[in-house]
């Protein structure tokens, strides 16, 4: 079982390899520093806030609920 930052870490990662797609373009299509984002991958972020998830998924051009449809997100599969 994954706890929330690290689910959204390994789904960030999933992406930017499906996408071909790095850590700094994200950042910069999305709009969130390039630290923060390394932050995340680095599991150094406790708290990710709702507008963060918002912004990575606008830079993976997803909605959100595109960006939390995977089973990385179900509850079953989290601890909280």
């Amino acid at each position: 079982m994954n706890n929330v930052n690290r689910a959204l870490m390994l789904r960030i990662e999933e992406l930017l390899k499906e996408k071909n797609m790095t850590q700094y373009r994200l950042a910069l299509n999305s709009g969130i520093t390039h630290s923060t984002l390394k932050n995340i991958m680095h599991d150094t972020v406790k708290d990710n806030l709702l507008s963060t998830v918002i912004l990575i998924a606008s830079g993976f051009d997803m909605t959100v609920s595109e960006f939390l449809n995977s089973p990385l997100f179900l509850e079953e599969n989290l601890t909280i």
